[in-house]
C-alpha cells in the first residue's frame, strides 16, 4: 500500500511539474513574441521615417544651385540624423530591458513554483518513507536545497551582469550624442 501511495504521489508530482514547465515555456514565448513585435514596429517606423527623410534631403540636394549648397544641405542634416540614431538605440535598449525584466519575472515565478512543488513532494515522500531511509531523505533534501541556492545565486549574478551591461549602454549612448553635436557644430562653423 505504501509503495502504491508513493507511485501515485510521484505520478501526480511529475504531471504537475510538466504542466508547470509548459506554463513557463508558454509565458516566456509570449514575452518573446511581444518583444519581437515591439522591435518590428520600431523598425517599420524607423524605415518609414528614414525613407521620408532621404526623399526630402534628396529633393533639397537636387534643387541646390551649386555643389557647395548641396554640401551645406547634407551637413545641415548630419545632426538630426545622429539624433535619430541615438533615439533608435535608446528605444531598442528600452525594449530589451523590458523584455529582460519580464522574462526574469516569469522565470523567478516559475522557479519558486517548481521549488514549492518539489519541496512538497519531498515532504510527502518523507512521511511515507520506510524506516532506515532517513539518511537518503536528508541527502535528497540537502541536494534540493543546494540546487535552489545555486539557482538563486545564478539569478543574482545574471541580473548583476545585465545591470552592468545596461549601465554601459546608457553611458555609451550618452557619450555618442555630444560627439555628434560637436561634429555637426564644427562642420557648420567650417562652412
Amino acid at each position: 500500500m505504501n509503495l502504491n501511495f508513493n507511485v501515485d504521489q510521484l505520478s501526480k508530482a511529475t504531471k504537475t511539474q510538466i504542466e508547470t514547465q509548459l506554463q513557463a515555456v508558454s509565458g516566456m514565448t509570449e514575452q518573446a513574441l511581444h518583444t519581437v513585435s515591439g522591435l518590428i514596429e520600431l523598425n517599420i517606423a524607423t524605415v518609414k521615417a528614414s525613407l521620408e527623410d532621404v526623399s526630402a534631403v534628396t529633393q533639397e540636394v537636387m534643387s541646390a544651385k551649386d555643389p557647395q549648397a548641396a554640401l551645406a544641405v547634407l551637413q545641415s542634416h548630419a545632426q538630426p540624423t545622429a539624433d535619430k540614431a541615438v533615439s533608435y538605440a535608446r528605444h531598442v535598449a528600452a525594449i530589451a530591458s523590458k523584455a529582460q525584466a519580464d522574462l526574469a519575472e516569469v522565470a523567478k515565478a516559475r522557479a519558486a513554483e517548481t521549488s514549492a512543488h518539489v519541496n512538497a513532494l519531498i515532504g510527502d515522500l518523507t512521511k511515507a518513507a520506510p524506516a532506515g531511509t532517513e539518511s537518503f531523505v536528508d541527502a535528497m533534501k540537502h541536494g534540493v536545497a543546494n540546487a535552489n541556492a545555486a539557482y538563486e545565486q545564478f539569478i543574482k549574478v545574471a541580473q548583476s551582469s545585465y545591470d552592468k551591461y545596461q549601465e554601459q549602454m546608457q553611458e555609451l549612448s550618452g557619450q555618442f550624442a555630444p560627439v555628434a553635436k560637436t561634429a555637426a557644430k564644427a562642420k557648420k562653423a567650417a562652412a
